[in-house]
């Protein structure tokens, strides 16, 4: 059993190669091989989002709380509100973050394949972002 307290491991800055905006990530879970479940609970500042970006094993976020907005590769921008459930297909090319008016907060949980749990992509334009339908 391996037992991480509350407030034991330090906030990190989203890196600004992956994300556009102000971003906090908080630890949840690095599981050591065998297993390869990743997590993490991510803080959005109003407008921040991810980079555009795929999981090889998929990834499911839990939005905890604010208002979010995610979108696939040729879909819609879709609304996030706390207590949905979003499941990324594995190769989904996606994106997620807050929305314009309000920061957002959600754990993200994916699997590493082969040590590697995320392909990052180019930057979601300010156009793509707004392009809420």
């Amino acid at each position: 059993m391996d037992i991480k307290s509350a407030g034991s491991r330090p906030s990190e800055p989203g890196s600004p190669d992956y994300f556009t905006g102000k971003v906090r990530l908080d630890p949840v879970i690095a599981t050591p091989d065998p297993a390869r479940l990743r997590g993490a609970t991510v803080t959005f500042e109003p407008g921040a989002r991810t980079a555009w970006h795929t999981h090889p094993l998929g990834q499911t976020l839990i939005i905890v709380s604010g208002k979010g907005l995610a979108q696939t590769k040729d879909g819609p921008v879709t609304p996030l509100h706390p207590g949905d459930v979003v499941w990324f297909a594995p190769g989904e090319k996606h994106w997620h973050g807050a929305a314009p008016d309000c920061a957002m907060t959600h754990i993200a949980l994916q699997e590493a394949l082969d040590g590697k749990a995320v392909d990052w992509m180019e930057h979601v334009t300010d156009a793509e972002y707004t392009a809420q339908t």
